[in-house]
C-alpha cells in the first residue's frame, strides 16, 4: 500500500485528507490555498510510485476540480446579491461545497466498511457435521400417524391454493404532517436542550411518524434551529437546540400541496355492511316498470 499523499504549503503541511477536512470545517480558507502547487506536488508523488494508482489519481482530479471551482466561486461578494446570474453562481458555490462534504462522508464510510470487511475476513463457517455427543442428545423421531392421515396431509398439500388476496389498507394509510411533528420536536428540544434522535422518536407509533420527525429536523436545521452531533460514523445522533424562543415557521414542502378549492381530498370510505342482492338496482328496476306500464 502506497504512502498517503501529503501537501507542503506556506500555510499548511500534512496529509491531503486533512487539508480537505480543514476546508470543510471552515478552519482554512480555500482562497488561501495554492492549488497549482498542490497539483505539482501530487504529480511528483505519482511519479515516485512504482505503479500508477488510477483510483488515487481519479480521486485527486475530482477533488482538485471541485476545490478549483469552489475557490473561483468564493471570489464572489458575500453581501446581498440581487442579480440572478450572481445568485446562480452563489448556488453553484454552495453545491460545490456540499460535494466536497459528500466526498469526505463517503471516504469515512468507506473506511468503516473496510474495517468491517477486514473483521469479517477473520471468521470462517463451521463446515463439519454434528458431533456425536450432540447427536446422541437428539430424540428419536416417532411417527404417530397412519396411512390415512398421511393421505389426508398429501391431499391438503396438493389441493388448489385459494387466490391470494393482497391487503390494500396500507395504501390509504393516514398521512403524517411534518409541520405537526415539527411542533412536537421543537417543544421537546426547547424543554430539554439536547436529546438523541432515538429519544425524540421513542414514542413514534409507526415508521411514518419517525420519518416525519426526521424531515422536521432537517427543516429545523435549515432554519438554524438545531445542530447535530455524531461522534462516530453510524453512531448515536444527538440533536441540540440552537434556536430562539421565537416561533419557527416550517414550510409544507414535505406535506404536499393543499387540495384545490372545491376539490376536497377523498377520504377512505369504511367498509359498508352487506346489502340484499339487487337492492342497489331497486330504483332503476322501478323506473323500468313504470315505462312498461306507459
Amino acid at each position: 500500500m502506497s504512502n498517503p499523499f501529503e501537501v507542503r504549503l506556506d500555510n499548511f503541511e500534512g496529509p491531503f485528507d486533512l487539508l480537505l477536512s480543514l476546508i470543510s470545517k471552515h478552519k482554512l480558507d480555500v482562497t488561501e490555498i495554492a492549488l497549482s502547487q498542490v497539483t505539482d506536488e501530487f504529480i511528483a508523488h505519482i511519479k515516485q510510485l512504482p505503479d500508477a494508482d488510477l483510483e488515487e489519481t481519479t480521486s485527486f482530479l475530482l477533488v482538485a476540480s471541485t476545490l478549483l471551482d469552489l475557490k473561483a466561486a468564493r471570489l464572489l461578494p458575500a453581501g446581498d446579491v440581487e442579480d440572478e446570474e450572481d445568485l446562480a453562481l452563489l448556488e453553484a458555490r454552495d453545491l460545490l461545497f456540499a460535494r466536497l462534504l459528500q466526498y469526505r462522508a463517503y471516504k469515512r464510510l468507506a473506511a468503516v466498511l473496510g474495517e468491517r470487511v477486514e473483521a469479517e475476513a477473520k471468521r470462517f463457517p463451521r463446515a463439519v457435521g454434528l458431533e456425536e455427543r450432540f447427536a446422541g442428545l437428539l430424540p428419536e423421531v416417532l411417527i404417530g400417524i397412519g396411512l390415512d392421515a398421511f393421505a389426508a396431509l398429501a391431499a391438503k398439500a396438493l389441493a388448489p391454493k385459494p387466490e391470494l388476496q393482497l391487503p390494500t389498507h396500507h395504501i390509504h394509510a393516514p398521512a403524517v404532517s411534518v409541520r405537526e411533528q415539527a411542533a412536537i420536536v421543537v417543544e421537546r428540544l426547547r424543554r430539554s436542550g439536547t436529546l438523541t434522535f432515538r429519544a425524540l422518536c421513542g414514542d413514534s407509533p409507526d415508521t411514518l411518524t419517525t420519518v416525519a420527525r426526521f424531515l422536521a429536523l432537517l427543516e429545523l436545521f435549515r432554519e438554524g434551529g438545531v445542530a447535530f452531533d455524531q461522534v462516530t460514523p453510524l453512531g448515536e445522533l444527538t440533536v441540540r437546540w440552537t434556536g430562539s424562543d421565537e416561533e419557527i415557521e416550517i414550510t409544507d414542502e414535505f406535506d404536499g400541496a393543499p387540495p384545490e378549492p372545491g376539490e376536497p381530498a377523498a377520504p377512505v370510505a369504511p367498509d359498508e355492511p352487506d346489502r340484499p342482492s339487487g337492492a342497489e338496482n331497486g330504483p332503476v328496476q322501478e323506473e323500468s316498470d313504470d315505462r312498461t306500464d306507459r
